[in-house]
């Protein structure tokens, strides 16, 4: 191989999340060449005999980045952070969650912050070369997978940058939305939202106002522990720059709250605007956790 790689990277996950008959003999090409396989699919490549055999003659692994590690319940271990935990939440899904988390988590390390992206799902393991799927994980261990991201994550980090899932009024996937809210004990929220799109796809449910989001965000948080929403990542994919920036400002009135596209104009003017309110604890609810806080 002309390239040299190390790796064969399955970036993309079919309907329903099985392999692709059409794809194993490419794989089979790639385990001789002793490249690692790095997969995103539901199903997993070490539950594959043929694969694994493969692997094994050729001495190169097979990686199932959705298979989740065993996780316990969660136990409230994530409101005992020092971190500052900022959670991404989102109108729907695939509007740009994991992106905009990534790009504020390099805007605060490149001012000095100490700061880490913490990946919930497939993509942004690759990325990151760790973290926990969260749609593979049971529903009552959402939160407790949750809360072990934030548990396992550098002591030295002053502020942990959760990748959202999914959108608290999803049809299929709010389920995964509530859990991480609860489960990382966020201090803060930062919304992501497609600018144009008005109904969730797939679905045709409407996305909420932004008013009425963030709204219902902080709502929900404040059962449990608060968390405001600090700031708005615009996704404005298809527009022009005029329009991208109208979008942003309109945004920015309607909802009182910093807004930018951190990919098309960059992450950090919106990280300048938030950073002070990416300081400090909120504390949860409740006379056990606030016993625990006043020890």
């Amino acid at each position: 191989m002309a390239q040299q790689p190390t790796a064969l990277l399955l970036g993309t996950a079919p309907q329903g999340g099985a392999l692709p008959a059409d794809w194993r003999a490419d794989i089979l090409r790639a385990i001789e060449a002793r490249l690692e396989i790095v997969s995103g699919l539901h199903d997993f490549l070490n539950n594959d005999a043929e694969l694994v055999a493969a692997a094994q003659r050729s001495g190169t692994r097979l990686w199932d980045v959705r298979r989740p590690p065993r996780v316990p319940l969660f136990s409230g271990a994530a409101w005992d952070a020092q971190q500052h935990v900022c959670l991404f939440v989102g109108s729907d899904c695939a509007v740009g969650k994991m992106t905009a988390a990534l790009e504020l988590t390099r805007a605060a390390n490149a001012v000095g912050r100490r700061a880490e992206f913490l990946a919930t799902g497939q993509t942004g393991i690759m990325i990151a070369g760790k973290g926990i799927a969260v749609d593979c994980v049971v529903s009552d261990f959402v939160s407790g997978a949750a809360e072990q991201l934030v548990v396992d994550a550098d002591p030295r980090s002053d502020v942990l940058f959760m990748e959202g899932q999914g959108g608290i009024n999803h049809p299929a996937y709010a389920q995964v939305t509530l859990g991480l809210l609860f489960g990382s004990g966020a201090d803060s929220l930062v919304l992501t939202h497609s600018a144009g799109r008005d109904e969730i796809d797939t679905f045709g449910t409407p996305i909420l106002p932004l008013t009425e989001l963030i709204a219902l965000y902080e709502r929900l948080c404040g059962t449990v522990k608060p968390a405001p929403v600090v700031g708005i990542c615009l996704n404005t994919l298809g527009m022009d720059d005029d329009a991208a920036r109208r979008a942003i400002t309109e945004t920015e009135r309607e909802t009182g709250l910093p807004t930018d596209d951190v990919v098309r104009f960059g992450p950090h003017r919106l990280y300048g605007l938030v950073a002070e309110r990416l300081q400090g604890k909120t504390l949860p609810l409740g006379s056990r956790a606030m016993a625990a806080h006043l020890l």
